[in-house]
């Protein structure tokens, strides 16, 4: 592979006019980004003065300052230049920085107060309002800066508990998340990015039914994505059709109260609560249900509103690298990042249909050579973006220097599958998608490894650690090795040999990283990757995903415009076919010199098992998270869709999602033409009359045009005009 030329050929800038560019590399030169995606790189990526004038010329342009920024935090000129020339090789050949990387890296000079980083956690909430009041306050700072953030709202005593100092009585978490709500859609119209939250709730909160249910309020905690926090000891309730009881951390003289009845949960926060020698909170029963009926709960809600979501919380902190030190009980708004509080992540992906040589046909292959080096370079740029993070809380600085956590995954796996003729939820299917994963971890720890020795590993991992008894409970095995209550024991032996997910590697690897330690404590999760894909992948499917379709629309958020805008998008698989075998495919084609093979297929075509099947394939490798939506019909049964997160258990995730288009409820981002053809929206005006349309039909309002889908949207939302 060459990369000598990469610097000097990323010189040649050129000018506004190629904005266009062809996707280099093998016999698919020539394909031209289409439109869409240049106008998505141009709004979201490009780099512009505060006039609104371009300094990123082209797309290259882009991939060069991304490269610069990075490769400065190389010691001395020499390995600058060197690892510069390799960063813009990597880039275009299939690295892809996360949209905050890509935005922001080496844009200082015109907007110094962004971050490279996607996902944060907040810290875990005080149960008190000034606790609250500046959890508010910190998030604003964190979502100016750009980045996303999760929050645990269980820790907030339920709806009626009596506050002492105030004397009255509380309204519950459910009323504070208002208030974040609020501060986050401010906060994303004053600063042109759409601001991201994930809220979290413990499935044993006595206020969990009321979590459940809030977004079936119009325009309620819009400005989040909602998950509950699932235990393995609620899922085998659920089976067992057991009582569930709902608790709360008690107050000293509940504990003394006969009347009381005690329980032991692990929990959020130990701080100020009593605790046994196994680390667990002491709580108050407030109430008990049937497991089954909050799970069926759970079901209708997901169902209808497609969230909550579903975090098994037990499954996260058992394979966490850093189970040694960290409670995880939040993620960021996707759900791909589990962190801990004050946590932070930066993510990036490989564009899997880069390697494909000979596509569509029966000498298609993937390039595993290239592949590994790709990801090996790319390990080496994603850390470097710790350097320069500007992370805009003290706290969140300190967490991710400390672990120098990077999420690396991969994009465009359903387009690379149907380009290597196979079908997605196949068995060769997923063994593909496995051996994707284990490389890309297998290479990424084997670097990470070389880094330490280069630059100096984690810190957090050369820590000593007291053995304690709670640590013995979760890893017995360290008392057949011979460690006891009190003795030390360094981070990175507690990750290398102890860690459950660095255990399904091999011994030689495990005892590096317990020798030598890593650069970094976690490597790789697979996020959505919706702009990126779309706009540098040429709509390559997102993440993990199957393409959502090969012709369908986007709904995107334009400054200034009222409602969304429908944009129409081409899949990259069926742009690469016409480009290689038949100009005029499409599909759904009745006509034999248009229509598709048939291993090219959609989100629609899968079952939802098969959505589990993929999403387990690769989570075996992947240390941190998936985010992944299974995507079911509108007609789907609700009994087999209840099937799919109990799936989901049973097949060890960490956590599951799903969207039944529901035109009754909103609008999603992704829309098929078929499904507004088939949509009819009511509205009232202002005599009285109620008129029916399409959901695809144009109406104009208020000056402008809309789609009768997002302007029914919209006006129902509450969000129309406040773009």
């Amino acid at each position: 592979m060459k990369m000598a030329n990469a610097a000097a050929d990323n010189e040649q800038q050129g000018s506004a006019d190629k904005e266009n560019r062809s996707i280099s590399g093998g016999s698919l030169d020539g394909l031209a980004l289409q439109p869409a995606s240049v106008d998505i790189w141009d709004k979201k990526y490009r780099l512009k003065t505060m006039e609104g004038e371009p300094v990123d010329a082209t797309i290259e342009a882009t991939y060069d300052r991304v490269a610069r920024a990075l490769s400065g935090a190389e010691t001395g000129k020499a390995k600058q230049e060197e690892w510069y020339a390799k960063f813009v090789w990597a880039l275009q050949n299939g690295a892809i920085p996360a949209g905050r990387i890509t935005s922001n890296a080496g844009a200082q000079a015109h907007k110094p107060a962004t971050s490279t980083i996607n996902c944060t956690v907040s810290n875990t909430i005080p149960d008190s309002m000034d606790g609250v009041l500046r959890s508010v306050h910190e998030a604003g700072l964190t979502l100016k800066a750009g980045c996303g953030i999760g929050y645990e709202f269980s820790t907030l005593r339920p709806k009626g508990a009596f506050v002492s100092g105030a004397g009255a009585y509380t309204s519950g978490p459910l009323s504070f998340m208002d208030i974040f709500d609020s501060m986050c859609f401010t906060v994303s119209s004053a600063g042109g990015r759409r601001g991201a939250q994930m809220g979290t709730f413990d499935i044993s909160h006595p206020d969990i039914q009321d979590f459940i249910r809030a977004k079936r309020e119009d325009g309620r905690l819009r400005q989040f994505n909602l998950s509950c926090l699932i235990t393995d000891e609620f899922m085998q309730a659920v089976k067992a059709d057991a009582d569930w009881p709902l608790s709360f951390p008690a107050a000293p003289h509940e504990l003394e109260d006969e009347r009381v009845e005690i329980i032991w949960r692990n929990w959020a926060s130990t701080d100020g609560y009593t605790t046994n020698d196994r680390g667990e909170v002491a709580c108050r029963v407030f109430n008990t249900i049937p497991a089954r009926k909050l799970w069926n709960q759970i079901m209708s809600s997901t169902y209808d509103y497609a969230e909550p979501g579903f975090i098994l919380v037990d499954k996260i902190n058992q394979m966490n690298n850093n189970w040694f030190c960290e409670n995880i009980r939040a993620t960021n708004p996707c759900g791909e990042q589990p962190l801990p509080p004050y946590g932070a992540c930066l993510l990036g992906s490989v564009n899997l249909t880069r390697f494909v040589e000979n596509p569509f046909t029966d000498e298609a292959r993937f390039n595993w050579d290239k592949y590994r080096e790709v990801v090996s370079v790319f390990s080496r740029m994603l850390d470097n973006v710790v350097e320069i993070n500007g992370l805009p809380l003290e706290q969140q600085r300190k967490e991710i220097m400390s672990k120098r956590r990077h999420g690396m995954g991969f994009l465009g796996l359903g387009s690379t599958l149907t380009m290597l003729q196979m079908k997605y939820g196949s068995e060769q299917s997923l063994e593909f998608t496995e051996e994707v994963a284990r490389q890309m971890a297998e290479v990424g720890w084997h670097t990470g490894i070389e880094l330490a020795e280069e630059k100096g590993c984690a810190p957090v991992l050369l820590e000593e650690f007291e053995v304690t008894t709670e640590m013995l409970a979760r890893r017995p095995e360290m008392k057949r090795d011979g460690y006891n209550l009190g003795d030390m024991v360094t981070g990175s032996v507690l990750m290398g040999r102890y860690s459950r997910y660095m255990q399904q590697f091999p011994k030689a690897l495990q005892n590096q990283i317990a020798e030598k330690g890593c650069r970094y404590t976690h490597h790789t999760s697979i996020a959505p990757t919706g702009t990126i894909s779309l706009s540098l992948g040429n709509n390559a499917s997102n993440g993990i995903e199957p393409s959502f379709g090969h012709m369908y629309s986007r709904n995107v958020i334009r400054e200034g415009k009222k409602s969304k805008e429908k944009v129409d998008v081409f899949s990259y698989e069926l742009l690469a076919y016409r480009h290689l075998i038949n100009p005029e495919a499409k599909p759904y084609s009745e006509l034999e010199n248009e229509q598709l093979p048939d291993y090219f297929i959609t989100a629609d075509d899968i079952k939802p098992r098969q959505h589990v099947d993929v999403q387990a394939a690769a989570q075996k490798w992947i240390d941190s998270s998936i985010s992944k939506t299974a995507n079911v019909p509108t007609d789907f049964p609700f009994e087999d869709f209840q099937d799919i997160y109990q799936y989901a258990w049973e097949k060890g995730l960490k956590g599951c999602t799903t969207f039944r288009f529901n035109p009754e409820v909103f609008q999603g981002v992704l829309v098929k033409e078929q499904d507004l053809e088939n949509t009819l929206y009511r509205f009232t005006l202002d005599n009285g009359e109620v008129v029916e349309v399409k959901g695809n039909e144009e109406i104009e309002y208020d000056g402008e045009m809309h789609t009768a889908a997002n302007l029914f949207d919209a006006l129902k939302e509450g969000y129309y005009g406040r773009f």
